[in-house]
């Protein structure tokens, strides 16, 4: 997690203010999530299923707990042995689309020389069932260079993204 320190510093002056920061900008993200799940829960709202899709850059990881926070109540990821289980909470609940990404195209960024998947697309019920019809995947190519966090400068006035895009494809809908 990079974070920015007093004085548009990159560094910070000792541990203290470093876990201090990280701890700041964990709160921001949590609040972010939280916002994102409100807005989640309106838009899945009402009786019937709805067609929901959310994508994005999440700054985080799937297990992460502000990635996991807007998919609403757990107990049915893709790849668990619930996925098949419907239960009360299918109606608000969000489905990562990460599991479905293949080996070598489940990664969206590479940060200091490691691959990570920070960008997302989760869909509700109407659209991950059945799942046959879903596919993901990153589209890496040559363009795609490890971010270096101790250089934030390092990318100024590049004209390419530091991100793959990530794709989803529905079919029988």
């Amino acid at each position: 997690m990079t974070s920015t320190f007093p004085g548009g510093r990159f560094n910070p002056r000792d541990e203290h203010e470093r876990a201090r920061y990280a701890a700041y900008a964990l709160t921001r993200r949590a609040g972010e999530a939280a916002t994102l799940r409100v807005a989640l829960t309106d838009a899945l709202g009402g009786p019937g299923e709805h067609r929901v899709i959310l994508t994005g850059d999440l700054n985080d990881t799937p297990q992460a707990a502000t990635t996991q926070l807007p998919l609403g109540p757990p107990g049915s990821e893709i790849g668990t042995r619930g996925f098949d289980q419907p239960d009360r909470g299918d109606n608000q609940r969000m489905w990562n689309l990460a599991p479905l990404m293949p080996p070598g195209h489940d990664y969206s960024r590479i940060n200091s020389g490691r691959t990570e998947l920070i960008d997302h697309i989760l869909v509700s019920h109407a659209l991950v069932s059945p799942l046959s019809a879903v596919t993901a995947h990153a589209i890496i190519d040559t363009s795609l260079t490890s971010i270096d966090p101790s250089d934030p400068e390092a990318r100024r006035d590049s004209p390419a993204s530091d991100h793959a895009p990530v794709l989803a494809t529905f079919t029988n809908l």
